[in-house]
C-alpha cells in the first residue's frame, strides 16, 4: 500500500465496547435505561435539566473508570508511526483514544472530560459533576452544559473532516453502525473522492456495500492486526 499517504478514520461506540463502555442505543431504543430523547436532544435539557446533568455526571464518572483497550492502542500507534496525515476522527465522547496516546483525534460530537458554558460558549476541561451548577470559570455564570452534541445540534468541526475526506487515500471505519448521519455518510464522500474504503466492526453496518472491504470481528483484534500490516508496507 505504498500509494496510500493520508487517511481518515473514524471510529464509534465498538471500539470502546470492550472498555466496557455502553453502545448508545440497545433495540429497545434506550441509553443506559433512558429514553434517548430525554436525555440527547436540547429539548429534554430544556425539560428537564436534573435528568440530563445526572445522566452525563455518571457517565462521566463511568468513563474515568475504564483503560483503553488494544484498538485504541493500535491506533495510538498508527498515530505515533504514521508519517503521512491521519486524522481520526471519532463519534464517541470518552477520552480512551488520547489516553492510549492518540494525537490526531478529532471528537465530533464533543467530549465527556468537557464542560460548555451555554452563556459565554467557553469550554473547559471537567472531569466533576455538573448537577450542582458550578459557576463558569470563564464568566462566572451558572451555566455550564455537558459538551456533547445531542440530536439536532451539529457535530463539531465538519469543515475540517470533509478536508481531511477530500484528500484521504484511505477511509477506515471502526465499531460503527452506519446508522446515524452525517458520519454514516463519510464513506460515500470518501469514494466519490477516490479514496479506498475498509470496514472493520463486529458486525455488517448498514452502510456496508459502500465499501471496498468489510472485515467482522472485535475491533481488539482486527484493528491491531490492519494496523501492523500497514505499517509492515
Amino acid at each position: 500500500m505504498t500509494d496510500i499517504r493520508n487517511i481518515v478514520v473514524l471510529t464509534g461506540a465498538g471500539i470502546s465496547a470492550e472498555s466496557g463502555i455502553d453502545t448508545f442505543r440497545d433495540a429497545g431504543g434506550l441509553w443506559e435505561q433512558h429514553r434517548v430523547e430525554d436525555v440527547a436532544t436540547p429539548e429534554g435539557f430544556a425539560r428537564d435539566p436534573d435528568l440530563v446533568q445526572r445522566f452525563y455526571d455518571a457517565r462521566r464518572e463511568a468513563v474515568q473508570k475504564v483503560k483503553p483497550n488494544a484498538a485504541h492502542e493500535a491506533l495510538a500507534r498508527l498515530d505515533a508511526e504514521w508519517e503521512g496525515d491521519l486524522l481520526i476522527v471519532t463519534q464517541n465522547v470518552d477520552d480512551l483514544h488520547e489516553r492510549a496516546g492518540a494525537k490526531r483525534v478529532l471528537h465530533m460530537h464533543g467530549e465527556l472530560l468537557s464542560a460548555l458554558c451555554s452563556a459565554c460558549e467557553a469550554r473547559h476541561s471537567w472531569s466533576d459533576t455538573l448537577f450542582d451548577q458550578p459557576a463558569c470559570p470563564g464568566c462566572g455564570e451558572q451555566a455550564l452544559r455537558p459538551d456533547v452534541v445531542w440530536f439536532g445540534e451539529m457535530p463539531y468541526e465538519m469543515e475540517r473532516i470533509y478536508t481531511a475526506l477530500r484528500r484521504a487515500d484511505l477511509f477506515v471505519s471502526i465499531g460503527t453502525s452506519g446508522a446515524v448521519y452525517p458520519a454514516a455518510g463519510f464513506v460515500r464522500d470518501a469514494r466519490e473522492y477516490g479514496a479506498r474504503t475498509l470496514e472493520l466492526n463486529l458486525e455488517r453496518g448498514e452502510g456496508s456495500y459502500w465499501f471496498d472491504e468489510s472485515r467482522q470481528g472485535l475491533a481488539s483484534h482486527l484493528v491491531p492486526d490492519w494496523v501492523a500490516n500497514l505499517l509492515a508496507g
